[in-house]
């Protein structure tokens, strides 16, 4: 037996190892080589319908809101106007009827209301000064019902009013009075 000869038993485990060794080769290839391979194409993209515009709408306006305007040439005048529009939104906190001859509080209050209708300055004349809580409740009244009718013929108008006030927070104007007992 020669050192060349397949049956020698070097040459024997040589080639057993070689051919292990050529089947691990082959088999590394082919895993790298399907790493290479182009993935599937991807079916096409269709595209979306195109949907016709939808017009826009306008945004519609909201309108202003239209002042009560009063006509009166006067402070005297205008005082009406003003009397009319505070019980307007004070409804439910008007004395109804006639007073009684004994009222919690009298006063009486000047309001400066300028060609907005908003009030720019209140002064009392006579402030019922024993009834603190009062004069607050009727300074608030009088701002929070602002605007105020535009003094359309006046650039701005200063007018006085009579507050008269009932022990149970309701109140009449001199103005709209019903009148006392």
């Amino acid at each position: 037996m020669t050192p060349f000869d397949k049956q020698h038993p070097v040459n024997r485990i040589a080639l057993a190892q070689t051919g292990r060794l050529f089947s691990l080769v082959a088999c590394l290839s082919a895993l790298w080589l399907s790493g290479c391979s182009t993935p599937p194409a991807s079916p096409p993209v269709q595209p979306a319908p195109v949907k016709a515009p939808v017009p826009l709408a306008k945004p519609v306006e909201t309108p202003k809101p239209q002042l009560p305007t009063s006509n009166a040439r006067t402070p005297q005048e205008y005082r009406v106007d003003a009397a009319k529009h505070l019980y307007k939104l004070n409804g439910e906190r008007i004395f109804k009827g006639r007073l009684p001859p004994m009222l919690y509080a009298v006063g009486v209050l000047d309001v400066e209301v300028d060609r907005q209708g908003q009030v720019t300055r209140t002064y009392w004349v006579r402030a019922p000064g024993h009834a603190p809580e009062v004069m607050k409740e009727i300074e608030n009244t009088v701002r929070k019902a602002a605007p105020y009718p535009v003094p359309a013929r006046m650039n701005k108008v200063v007018y006085s009013d009579v507050w008269l006030w009932h022990s149970s927070g309701r109140f009449q104007l001199d103005t709209l009075t019903e009148g006392q007992d």
